[in-house]
């Protein structure tokens, strides 16, 4: 039977004959830690072309990103100890996409009961079962990853502190946007403010960002019972 996706095949085919015996020296000595700087660099160029609308760009830097996770598969299935491929990668992603839309791939009557009618009430879902697949997480900032740029952080720490409520106080000189052209001039502002003052607000941002947490985490220690 034919490959359902032979480019993808001949891909993984091409990576394989690279870190093979006889084949790239480079490739070859590349490891998971090496190949960090490439997977941000690839991400970030991935975004640039999707925000551009350049749809040539966003072909081939798909490509360079999805040549990332092949590389890390290969890497996995020759070292000792992690020993998965990229078909194992790919099984894990799809039992966890099944699983984690029952409104889709459940049974009709899971499907009537879960009452899906909005993107929120998915949001819902999806954080119910997140919660249930990793018990080990205490708190609602496990596995936020503290590397995000500073502003993707403040969004995702934004929600977090909603969640267990956490007010934001917001200063008087900060005025609402109704577009993100405008959410953008004010923050752009905010950045050459800060440069004129000799302040790094990405620093700035980030200390923010720490006291947040700790915010966030009394918070859901005062809601913890006593045991």
């Amino acid at each position: 039977m034919a490959a359902s996706h032979p480019k993808l095949d001949e891909l993984i085919a091409v990576l394989a004959q690279l870190r093979a015996p006889g084949g790239c020296a480079w490739d070859a000595d590349q490891t998971h830690e090496s190949l960090v700087r490439y997977l941000v660099e690839e991400t970030y160029e991935l975004i640039d072309a999707i925000e551009t609308g350049d749809r040539d760009a966003m072909l081939e830097e798909l490509g360079d990103v999805l040549y990332q996770v092949v590389f890390h598969a290969d890497l996995a299935a020759h070292t000792p100890g992690e020993d998965f491929t990229i078909e194992d990668v790919a099984a894990h992603m799809t039992a966890k996409m099944v699983g984690r839309h029952p409104h889709v791939f459940g049974d009709a009557a899971a499907r009537e009961a879960m009452n899906i009618q909005s993107a929120d009430d998915v949001v819902a879902v999806w954080d119910e079962l997140k919660a249930h697949d990793k018990p080990d997480r205490s708190s609602v900032l496990d596995g936020i990853p503290q590397g995000m740029p500073a502003l993707a952080l403040a969004d995702k720490l934004a929600g977090r502190a909603e969640k267990v409520g956490v007010a934001i106080a917001v200063p008087d000189a900060v005025a609402a946007s109704a577009t993100e052209a405008e959410l953008g001039a004010q923050l752009l502002g905010i950045a050459s403010t800060a440069r004129a003052a000799g302040l790094d607000p990405e620093r700035a941002l980030r200390t923010a960002l720490r006291g947040l947490q700790e915010e966030i985490r009394a918070a859901e220690a005062a809601a913890s019972p006593v045991e």
